[in-house]
């Protein structure tokens, strides 16, 4: 009895065919573990078969389930305890004191960008925002960790890996006010980031789609990777919640990343709540991590409120990442959503105010690095009024900057869908442009930069 096996792959340039494996035997080199191939066992003392299915499986004559209740947890790691203490001293946190301050500062200022921002919705100066409370040390922390080529697909509350990667708060504001400003020409609701410059894909409301797109930009990585083997290889890393985890996208982009061996970081914020339910109505099994091995991945699981340990787990993952032309990690990230969802959102609607300021007193992010920074004398109470005081000002300057602007021009309701204009769009112009001007008092076009002119700009333009 034989098991034979051939495929086809294709690589740049050519179409490659691995060795055809017959009766064990191999005709070639072949390049990857999970693509060897072996007999199947036919002797009455065989101790495992290859089945095309399931590797090395071992023969077993006790009818045993699988029951993952009996088994133990996966173990989070952690570098600093929620007091601030190195676990352990030999290993220390391999973050320079310097490094650790500015990470600090970026903390602080993300969350009182959050604060302003949640009360400026609320006084109806933003129609939408989401805050990161709780989670400043996942998004900020693992992006301290990567190359800035480094392709990142976010979720939707990653801003601290824009603002550790040098998007300004000026840009946060344009982007919140949908202003002239706005490098998204005002087409996407606030809190919806995207920089070319920065490598990062622009956030998508719809849930969990960045991260087949992760697994596909990834695979691209790979191909060029190899193709150029004297420019620095790249990653794709994907940022998405624990609630994103139960679409059908999550399991999709995870086999084909795992399947093609992609260098990709899937980073999952696990925080307790996707929008009102809770991880206990989400899923039976231990969380994320485990359904990484399932497909075949190399996984962790962090403690998200100790940064030098996502700092550690994201850098390693990098590591791993492009070994042997690249592997997929998952990295669960644990954290608790200290903050509603979003601005549209009451939390306590379906969890207790109690629960919520017992986590806000007992652990998070800032508070532990500030006890560590503390501990080794960086740090201290004029330290943090006159951080606070500074970022406060900042923000709110930023903010009214942002805020005077002009809305983008009218023409960008138009224009960068066709490469030129069709004749169908040019009806469309001269139809506003003429309900704009014969309606002034309805249609205050002031506000926007170039008013009417800005169509006419459009309509000038030559096919």
């Amino acid at each position: 009895m034989s098991l034979r096996y051939t495929s086809r792959r294709i690589r740049p340039g050519k179409l490659w065919s691995p060795p055809t494996c017959l009766n064990g035997s191999h005709t070639s080199k072949v390049t990857f573990g999970w693509q060897k191939c072996r007999s199947v066992a036919s002797t009455a003392s065989a101790e495992k078969v290859l089945f095309p299915g399931a590797l090395n499986s071992e023969f077993t004559n006790t009818l045993n389930f699988l029951r993952p209740s009996n088994k133990k947890a996966i173990p989070t790691y952690r570098v600093l305890d929620q007091y601030g203490e190195v676990l352990d001293k030999e290993t220390g946190v391999d973050t320079e004191d310097g490094e650790a301050l500015t990470l600090y500062q970026n903390m602080v200022c993300l969350s009182i960008m959050d604060l302003l921002m949640f009360e400026a919705q609320r006084q109806g100066r933003l129609s939408f925002y989401m805050v990161s409370a709780g989670e400043e040390g996942i998004a900020i922390g693992s992006a301290s960790a990567l190359s800035p080529s480094d392709v990142i697909f976010c979720q939707y509350r990653e801003s601290g890996v824009y603002m550790q990667r040098g998007f300004t708060l000026d840009q946060f504001m344009s982007q919140l006010f949908a202003n002239s400003k706005d490098a998204g020409l005002g087409r996407n609701m606030p809190v919806h980031y995207g920089s070319k410059e920065l490598n990062i894909h622009t956030i998508s409301s719809t849930l969990a789609t960045q991260i087949p797109h992760a697994a596909g930009a990834a695979y691209a990585l790979k191909l060029q990777n190899m193709q150029q083997p004297g420019v620095p290889p790249r990653i794709a890393v994907c940022f998405f919640g624990e609630g994103a985890a139960s679409e059908g996208d999550f399991h999709a982009a995870l086999n084909i990343a795992a399947t093609r061996q992609v260098p990709a970081i899937f980073i999952c914020r696990n925080n307790g709540y996707a929008i009102s339910t809770p991880t206990s109505d989400q899923y039976r099994g231990d969380g994320i991590a485990s359904r990484g091995a399932g497909y075949g991945i190399d996984t962790l699981r962090v403690d998200g409120n100790d940064i030098f340990a996502v700092r550690r787990a994201t850098k390693e993952a990098r590591r791993r990442a492009l070994e042997d032309g690249g592997r997929p990690i998952l990295i669960e990230m644990m954290a608790y959503r200290v903050g509603h969802h979003s601005t549209s959102d009451d939390s306590f609607a379906y969890r207790q105010k109690l629960e919520v300021e017992d986590w806000k007193r007992r652990d998070n992010p800032i508070t532990r690095l500030r006890k560590w920074l503390e501990g080794r004398n960086l740090w201290n109470e004029d330290k943090e009024k006159e951080l606070r005081s500074r970022t406060r000002k900042d923000v709110l300057k930023a903010f009214e900057r942002a805020e005077k602007e002009k809305l983008p021009p009218i023409k960008h309701a138009f224009d960068g869908v066709y490469e030129k204009l069709t004749q169908e769009q040019r009806l469309h112009i001269e139809e506003l442009k003429d309900i704009l001007q014969r309606y002034p008092k309805e249609y205050d076009v002031d506000q926007y930069e170039g008013g009417v002119k800005s169509l006419d700009q459009l309509l000038d333009e030559k096919n």
